[in-house]
């Protein structure tokens, strides 16, 4: 049990809920085309849960000599000597393992689909060390989930996907920076590339709220694409004052509670997108 625990901390499990409930929401309205059954949900669901796993997995791998210099990250599991390389490494590959196997009981196409899948996720822990973009890596990683989902279930494409990763890619990119405004004078010190330690904490934060204002359109653009009636503009309206409040409650001279924005309002974003979904 406690070597579970250990992973789940690695892993940072808890953190499944920023893309669970956006994929969750592909499905409730992919189920307007087609028949969803309960299996093609748990299906779904272990897909993103090993998907994730494996992404983060080998984040912690790749990343293990950064995290050991870094004073914020050095009591992680790899660099306090909780987990081996060697054991991550299995942890890393069998993840990646089981998310194909599941893609393969979802259909084809998606078990087709699943290698690219795994390339971009994997893809996002070499971005830092090229680009300060690296949040926009990361935002379409976590906007592949929605777009998967509708192609399992639906076998094909169109523009409810592509307003749902979009809307997802934008969020995420946005909260990553703000995330990342901790780490901005390290980075710097490293030579590891990110949009704070580029621009500053306050041309961060400027650029992290324009990709919110992003997410916000797309939340208006979604009912344009999808019939979602007064239930959905109450949501919308509800999701654009938690991102505002997030926000407001981290400035350049004060990321004392970055935690909470980052996790906390996050969190509910996700929620709150797939309830008022559902209920519209």
């Amino acid at each position: 049990m406690n070597e579970l625990v250990t992973y789940s901390k690695m892993i940072k499990l808890s953190h499944t809920i920023f893309a669970l409930p956006f994929a969750l929401a592909s499905a409730v309205l992919a189920s307007r085309e087609v028949s969803v059954s309960a299996i093609q949900i748990a299906l779904i669901i272990g897909c993103m849960v090993f998907a994730r796993s494996s992404a983060m997995g080998f984040n912690r791998v790749i990343d293990r000599d950064i995290d050991a210099a870094n004073p914020r990250t050095v009591g992680r599991e790899i660099p306090s000597g909780q987990i081996s390389v060697t054991a991550a490494w299995a942890f890393t590959l069998g993840s990646a393992g089981l998310f194909v196997a599941l893609c393969g009981l979802l259909g084809k196409t998606t078990l087709m689909l699943s290698p690219v899948a795994i390339a971009v996720v994997w893809g996002y822990s070499l971005t830092k060390r090229f680009t300060a973009f690296c949040h926009i890596f990361l935002g379409l990683s976590l906007a592949l989930a929605p777009t998967g989902v509708w192609i399992a279930l639906t076998d094909s494409y169109s523009w409810t996907p592509f307003i749902l990763s979009m809307t997802v890619g934008s969020w995420v990119a946005g909260f990553d920076i703000i995330y990342s405004c901790q780490d901005y004078e390290f980075d710097q010190s490293q030579g590891l590339r990110s949009i704070p330690a580029a621009l500053g904490l306050r041309g961060a934060l400027i650029v992290s709220a324009l990709l919110h204002v992003v997410t916000v359109g797309l939340l208006v653009a979604l009912p344009f694409v999808q019939p979602l009636g007064i239930a959905w503009w109450l949501g919308a309206l509800v999701i654009s004052s938690v991102l505002f409040y997030e926000h407001w409650i981290v400035r350049p001279d004060d990321l004392s509670r970055i935690n909470k924005a980052f996790f906390d309002l996050n969190g509910y974003v996700s929620l709150l997108f797939l309830v008022f979904v559902a209920l519209a």
